[in-house]
């Protein structure tokens, strides 16, 4: 049994995955959750206007990684880079104080993180929210889009392979592109107000939508036939739309949201007042200041694409990431970009 560990840093929030990778050589093997964390601690506060993370921003991240290496050694992962992989996203491929970043996780986990290109980071999306997709009789057929919308950016990647086959030199992926429209990019840039007025949600819609026509030069957006979506805006709304009383990623894991609906709990989003928010129960309460600017650009998507909904998975870059460390990665996506290293 192979152990290893994934951390994905972004804008917004810290996770964590210890998996286990089962079976034999000959075999079909699959990956097992031994833990899977979420911590919000907005690295990216401020960063779209001053360019550099914040003290208090760094010590919240800090204060995470030392939770995540404590769960890293009760679980049997050997920190180092055979079984650990951190990878550090929108927020961090643009500040000044990068350095300081780096040395503090490398003191921690004992690696540095790589700031990935948003290409990379979607393929590693891509594996992660399409491992089961294929396999299993949910129905979804490729091509898949897989829509991954974070703090400061969103990734857009398609294709059709089993993702599994990683080691192929032709990989899974046919386009990919990341775009800088995130939920907590857009919220501290245009809706300021608390409910946001129909000045700030039209501004905000409109860099979403130029996003959208930028994305579409690399990516198909229209030869998709199964939109995938990952990450905490995407699976809140469908929270929202199944009426869940709390938050239960075994129920949110592949639930289906019909476009109508999206549109709908968008709308209602950005009308109520962050009392209103909070008090939805699927939300967490770092999504609350920032799950309207998400819904907004998730709302569009749904209809740029066409798509008649979308489908929700709790299985994302940290499952690719897992998968990469336990199967191998041709060399130079297994590299990335990596500050320090």
């Amino acid at each position: 049994m192979t152990t290893v560990a994934a951390v994905d840093c972004g804008t917004n929030s810290i996770r964590l995955l210890i998996s286990a990778l089962i079976g034999m050589e000959d075999e079909e093997v699959e990956l097992v959750d031994l833990e899977r964390r979420m911590e919000v601690v907005r690295l990216g506060q401020g960063v779209d206007r001053t360019g550099e993370f914040v003290p208090e921003a760094l010590e919240r991240t800090f204060a995470a990684l030392r939770e995540y290496a404590d769960l890293m050694r009760e679980n049997g992962v050997e920190l180092g880079p055979e079984s650990v992989r951190m990878v550090a996203t929108s927020a961090t491929r643009d500040v000044r104080n990068r350095d300081e970043f780096v040395e503090g996780v490398r003191g921690i986990i004992g690696v540095a993180p790589e700031v990935i290109t948003g290409d990379e980071e979607a393929e590693l999306s891509f594996v992660g929210a399409t491992a089961e997709l294929e396999d299993d009789d949910t129905g979804f057929d490729p091509p898949f889009l897989i829509v991954d919308i974070g703090g400061g950016s969103t990734e857009f990647v398609l294709g059709r392979s089993d993702p599994r086959n990683i080691a192929d030199d032709a990989g899974p992926v046919r386009a990919a592109s990341s775009v800088d429209i995130g939920c907590v990019r857009l919220a501290e840039r245009h809706l300021t107000d608390d409910p946001p007025t129909a000045e700030q949600i039209a501004a905000a819609a409109a860099d979403i939508d130029a996003g959208l026509e930028e994305a579409a030069g690399a990516v198909p957006l229209e030869e998709t036939a199964s939109l995938v979506c990952v990450a905490g805006t995407a699976t809140t709304v469908a929270g929202i739309a199944m009426e869940l009383p709390a938050y239960d990623p075994e129920r949110i894991h592949h639930a289906w949201v019909p476009a109508a609906r999206v549109h709908e709990i968008a709308e209602e989003l950005l009308a109520m007042d962050h009392g209103q928010r909070a008090a939805i129960g699927v939300m967490h309460p770092g999504r609350v200041d920032v799950i309207g600017a998400g819904a907004l650009i998730l709302s569009r998507v749904v209809a740029r694409t066409g798509a008649n909904g979308f489908v929700a998975s709790e299985h994302d870059i940290l499952d690719g990431i897992a998968w990469g460390l336990c199967l191998g990665e041709p060399e130079e996506s297994a590299q990335g970009t990596a500050d320090g290293q």
